[in-house]
């Protein structure tokens, strides 16, 4: 009788223990239910592919800050290089293009650039000799690109006091001559260009229309690209949340530093009372960090390089935004979570400095909200998913946000139809249930989209491709959020995919 009674003693404080460890988790989060979301992509964070057409109207526009741009020496016919990446001298005796023998624009207006080279320097004159030694902008030369004629790849470069460059041999290369006369192959001063990469981010579209134009273009697009009708469409098919991307300049407006230009702030006040009215969550995401933390278009970088998180300074600037949006909405009943930087990229995004920045960011929401969820978002490029489970253990409410695309790695480009949901089922499944964990952050799907590389599926493909993802990352303990809700792109307009019958919720 005793043993029975002592059993059953141990069992009863078993299942004490496990109520109270359960109960301990769940008080810890306190998650009201998972998220259904869509990001408002390219709206306040400008990305070209989504909406080129905002792109037409920039006089120029082939030239935009961070185009990559090859010249290949109609003499020597080799390519332009900076010798060493940098550093040094340019030289013209590359057979190949690719990284050293790129060079990226800054554009100060639509006829006047500066050329930066791989390893950061920029373009500028010893004596006659053209070389790539400085590291300070306002330290270089500027340059006109000179046309054949506007259907040609043939071009000069012009220096803005009157010289042009030229390849007089494979290792010399110079700037001093003023006058030349037609294009005739044996001319060093011809070169044959070739871009070698474009960015259409939100610097590209603000810097490139200028500062008497840029302010009424980007509020026709605020004004027109996400309406109050859209969030009352959201709410009305299932879905329950917004993740809204914002750039690290929406904290200095109506003033934010140039190129950028006012009112990116009052579109998304709006989001804040459209929400509100439709009963919509909203998830701020601060999708482009200062000195961008990944080098694309969609952090906002001017020419693909990634400054983000280098100093202490930079980090203390990033805080500084997070404080501001979460003591500007910490009020309002729509604020469920605060991103706190949207793909930072391994190596370049180093573990130390966002370990730093994830636990100053934490706290600046805390001063204003102890409800709003904290979202870290994992690197890309790295090899463990779990890694800031240490910097989140300990934290209320706080989320691991984890990217699934079946796109931009080589492993998906040959995938059935049937191999690509299998590899969601099994493949992203394991994934998910890797960082989902009952004693660790809360799990976000914070990106994917019903987007492949099979050629020819059907509508029904597809239909099984989305519903295998919502099956799958519906396990998220915080939820998911689809890239996005609108985009020329039909597959990766959830408005679209919605309305023509693709997804269901």
């Amino acid at each position: 009788m005793s043993i029975c009674l002592n059993l059953r003693t141990l069992l009863l404080n078993f299942v004490i223990t496990l109520t109270m460890l359960s109960l301990s988790h769940e008080a810890r989060q306190n998650l009201d239910s998972p998220v259904r979301a869509v990001s408002l992509g390219g709206w306040l964070v400008t990305e070209g592919w989504i909406k080129p057409s905002l792109f037409d109207g920039i006089p120029n526009k082939d030239f935009l800050d961070g185009t990559g741009l090859q010249f290949k020496s109609v003499t020597t016919g080799k390519y332009l290089c900076a010798e060493s990446g940098g550093g040094t001298i340019l030289v013209a005796n590359r057979s190949a293009a690719s990284g050293w023998e790129t060079f990226r624009l800054w554009r100060l207006n639509e006829t006047t650039f500066r050329f930066r080279v791989f390893n950061k320097q920029f373009v500028g004159l010893d004596g006659i000799n053209v070389v790539a030694i400085t590291n300070i902008s306002t330290d270089s030369l500027t340059f006109n690109i000179v046309k054949e004629s506007n259907k040609s790849n043939r071009v000069r470069i012009k220096t803005t006091s009157g010289s042009y460059l030229q390849a007089k041999s494979e290792v010399m290369v110079s700037a001093d001559i003023s006058k030349v006369s037609g294009w005739r192959d044996d001319d060093p001063t011809v070169f044959q260009l070739t871009i070698g990469g474009r960015l259409q981010g939100e610097f590209q579209v603000t810097n490139g229309y200028g500062p008497l134009k840029a302010p009424q273009v980007m509020k026709d697009h605020w004004n027109s690209f996400i309406v109050e009708n859209d969030l009352k469409m959201i709410a009305s098919k299932g879905i329950n949340a917004l993740r809204i991307p914002v750039g690290w300049w929406i904290a200095s407006d109506p003033t934010p530093p140039s190129p950028y230009v006012a009112g990116s702030l009052h579109a998304l006040d709006n989001a804040f009372f459209w929400a509100q009215k439709y009963g919509l969550k909203i998830i701020i995401d601060l999708h482009a960090a200062p000195g961008s933390q990944n080098g694309y278009e969609h952090s906002s970088s001017r020419d693909t390089s990634q400054e983000w998180g280098k100093t202490d300074e930079n980090i203390q600037q990033t805080v500084n935004v997070i404080e501001f949006l979460a003591a500007r909405y910490a009020k309002s009943p729509s604020l469920y979570a605060v991103e706190l930087i949207n793909e930072p990229l391994s190596p370049g995004a180093t573990l130390e400095a966002l370990n730093k920045y994830y636990k100053a960011g934490y706290e600046a929401v805390r001063k204003h909200s102890k409800t709003a969820y904290v979202v870290l978002s994992n690197r890309l490029a790295s090899s463990d998913p779990r890694e800031f489970f240490p910097v989140a253990s300990g934290l209320m409410k706080t989320v691991i946000d984890v990217h699934y695309y079946s796109l931009y790695e080589s492993k998906f480009d040959n995938l059935t139809v049937q191999q690509n949901i299998d590899f969601i089922q099994t493949n992203r499944s394991s994934d998910l249930t890797f960082v989902t964990t009952s004693n660790g952050p809360l799990t976000f799907v914070g990106e994917w989209v019903s987007e492949w590389k099979v050629n020819g599926a059907t509508k029904e493909d597809y239909q099984r491709f989305a519903k295998a993802q919502l099956d799958v990352y519906g396990r998220a303990t915080f939820g998911w959020s689809y890239w996005t809700l609108k985009n020329v792109n039909n597959h990766w307009s959830l408005e679209w995919m919605i309305n023509n019958g693709y997804i269901k919720l």
